[in-house]
């Protein structure tokens, strides 16, 4: 019997909720006990993993200041994700927890040790979501005056990942053999220095942390360019992507498998999600006058703006925003997001194109209706595109303990009563999960 189930994810950051709307939080507090009772709703309701976004700057590319990002709370203040996934992980029983940490700021060993600390403190349900960063803002806080060119910041990726992976291999599986009798913990021949020395790394290793639960993390990725594609098709267990429609998903999807292949990988080995943004009501046509409220209101359009030029580092501002954008525009920064959001050759203004940030910046699919209704499109988008699943998101990445609710409760019982999304774990381990279906 074919297997229609798809798999559920959320794309979240450790910032201020939803502060200025009326059902949100109010930005405070920053114990991280509102995104632990997130994490809690999203395991009730048997999501794959909550994923944790990260920056390491203040931006100050939006007019040419960080007067604007401060003042709005835009990807500041932001807080490390990693505590942030502990705390989670542990408040949780079988909910995935992913962290983003960059290779452009975790020297390889100490990546490798605090992602197998984490997982062994989530009993197997760590995943790590792999950046080489794309800000010169966020190089300048570590001892650089800009990023190197993407080509270079992926070659330095491909060494990284060696070296890591050899990191987490340096114990073998059975090297804890706990003798009390001989009185031997770990088995000394079975523990391995890994003596890297390579164009961009040197370490000498092994790990001084015991195997975790997963052995390593779950590797997620979001490559868009075609060598990012490679980078994530040859190392990642999950990939994230904001595709155009159900064709843009399926090519997507289509060719990641081609290029698993090209590396010798078995493309089901890989779950490929694509990011939503669904907007539901107890109508279709309060859904819609909520999204239009949304995109139309007086902050929307400043925000995206904002936000996409703090990862493409292109000012925004100084374009007028009820014409379309002078010219195509290119970037050393996040290319993929820039790509989707100038939608070049459509003639939109920019505030249509911010409008569209609303659903489609990150939504692979105009989502918007009642439960039922936006489940049975999630349904024949994956029938279409053959699989994986989602990863539900918001504009700017902020959340109200409201639009959880409608989603936990609302959208997920329509996909579980349609037989599309699970009822109830089957593992305990992230990996194990993620390849269940």
């Amino acid at each position: 019997m074919t297997d229609n189930r798809f798999h559920l994810a959320w794309f979240m950051n450790f910032t201020p909720d939803e502060w200025r709307e009326p059902f949100g939080n109010g930005g405070l507090p920053w114990d991280g006990q509102f995104y632990v009772e997130m994490a809690q709703t999203l395991e009730r309701a048997c999501f794959d993993y909550i994923m944790i976004e990260d920056k390491l700057m203040v931006p100050e590319t939006y007019g040419g200041s960080r007067d604007f990002a401060l003042k709005n709370a835009m990807m500041v203040p932001k807080h490390d994700p990693a505590p942030l996934a502990v705390a989670m992980g542990m408040a949780t029983q079988r909910l995935g927890v992913v962290a983003t940490m960059s290779t452009m700021s975790y020297p390889p060993f100490m990546l490798a040790r605090l992602s197998s600390t984490i997982d062994s403190l989530t009993r197997g349900r760590f995943g790590w979501n792999i950046v080489t960063s794309a800000e010169d803002l966020a190089a300048q806080n570590f001892g650089m005056d800009k990023l190197p060119l993407r080509e270079h910041r992926y070659a330095m990726a491909d060494e990284y990942m060696h070296v890591v992976r050899a990191l987490f291999d340096s114990w073998e599986p059975d090297a804890i053999v706990l003798d009390r009798k001989n009185g031997v913990y770990a088995d000394p021949s079975k523990v391995h220095t890994i003596d890297h020395k390579g164009e961009f790394y040197q370490v000498r290793g092994p790990l001084n942390t015991v195997p975790s639960p997963q052995g390593r993390p779950v590797f997620v990725q979001a490559g868009a360019s075609p060598r990012g594609r490679d980078f994530a098709a040859q190392h990642a267990d999950s990939i994230i992507s904001v595709a155009n429609g159900v064709e843009g998903m399926k090519a997507f999807r289509e060719d990641i498998r081609a290029r698993a292949v090209a590396q010798g990988r078995d493309p089901n080995e890989i779950k490929v999600l694509f990011c939503i943004t669904p907007t539901l009501a107890d109508t279709e046509e309060e859904a819609r006058a909520k999204y239009i409220r949304t995109t139309t209101s007086d902050n929307f359009v400043t925000d995206i703006l904002s936000s996409i030029s703090a990862i493409t580092e292109i000012d925004f501002s100084q374009f007028e925003v009820d014409k379309p954008l002078p010219h195509k525009l290119v970037t050393n920064g996040e290319s993929g997001s820039l790509d989707k959001f100038q939608q070049w050759g459509s003639g939109k203004t920019l505030r249509e194109l911010a409008a569209d940030g609303g659903g489609g910046l990150v939504s692979s699919l105009e989502l918007i209706g009642t439960p039922d209704q936006v489940a049975d499109k999630m349904g024949d988008a994956m029938a279409e595109v053959g699989g994986d699943g989602f990863l539900i998101t918001t504009p700017v990445l902020r959340v109200s303990r409201r639009y959880l609710v409608e989603i936990a409760d609302g959208l997920v019982p329509a996909l579980q009563r349609r037989g599309l999304v699970r009822t109830e774990y089957a593992h305990q381990k992230l990996r194990d999960n993620l390849m269940e279906f």
